[in-house]
């Protein structure tokens, strides 16, 4: 493990640490915030943020001011790059939806992206096995949100993975990436032809199989210029209460995509993850 960048932030420590990724084959960059009085006599508990798209570990971490709200919650931020870099697969830079920073949190299957893109596995289980053995964060208290391209990651970590993660939400989530332009470039890349690799990453259909026992946070903005063709986030909900999902959707009027409406809303959603995570009784 290499500590790339180090800062004291709100009382805490935001790093940018590198390490090497078994599932990626390769480097994986990730920013942790450590909240004040994380120690191994105190572990914290931890929400993993998933970005969108062509973003790295920095967006969120520079962009979203949310180290604020987890100082005073007694929450670390992990928050991983979105793709392998510079693995050598040829056009992996040429496309904003597919290669570096697209990396769909899916495992791909299909060559050559199979080599070295598997951020499923990587985000929902390597990742925070080496944070959670590296640094005072508690293994038993783990939430996951994420943005755009990211929500989708974050929606589809927590369903498939039940039981791993205490709280789950996400901002202007690709919700049925099977059903837009996006998802259906990135999904033929990784996974090949339509078929069943692709419902295993996709949220919409796999909350209508096995919802979660936990409240899933969505905020969206109705001047997003994504939601309907891209983002799909109402066809989400409305799998989810067919399903018995609970969930908690806002239309965040006038917001677009961008980090100006994840700054606005990023509070609340720290909140949501504190009442699982920091103040529950367990």
């Amino acid at each position: 493990m290499k500590i790339v960048a180090e800062s004291r932030c709100h009382e805490g420590r935001q790093l940018t640490l590198e390490h090497p990724s078994s599932a990626c084959n390769g480097p994986m960059r990730f920013a942790l915030f450590l909240p004040p009085g994380a120690a191994p006599a105190n572990k914290a508990p931890a929400v993993y943020f998933l970005s969108g798209l062509t973003c790295t570990e920095e967006n969120f971490t520079v962009k979203a001011g949310a180290q604020r709200f987890a100082a005073e919650l007694g929450l670390a931020l992990v928050v991983p790059d979105t793709s392998p870099r510079n693995t050598g697969i040829a056009g992996e830079d040429e496309a904003d939806f597919l290669g570096s920073g697209a990396g769909f949190y899916v495992n791909a299957t299909r060559a050559p992206w199979s080599a070295h893109y598997r951020m499923h596995d990587y985000v929902s289980r390597e990742l925070p096995e080496f944070v959670e053995s590296s640094f005072p964060i508690d293994p038993a208290r783990r939430g996951v949100c994420g943005h755009s391209m990211g929500g989708h990651g974050a929606l589809v970590a927590a369903l498939r993975n039940p039981g791993r993660y205490r709280s789950v939400s996400a901002l202007a989530p690709i919700s049925n990436p099977s059903a837009s332009p996006w998802g259906r470039a990135a999904f033929s890349a990784y996974l090949g032809e339509e078929g069943p690799q692709w419902r295993q990453y996709d949220a919409s259909l796999l909350v209508r199989k096995a919802p979660l026992d936990l409240e899933i946070l969505i905020d969206l903005g109705s001047a997003d210029p994504f939601r309907e063709e891209e983002l799909k986030v109402e066809q989400f909900v409305a799998a989810c209460r067919e399903s018995g999902q609970k969930v908690s959707f806002h239309l965040r009027g006038g917001y677009d995509h961008g980090y100006f409406f994840v700054s606005t809303f990023i509070e609340a959603h720290l909140r949501h993850h504190a009442s699982a995570l920091v103040f529950a009784d367990d």
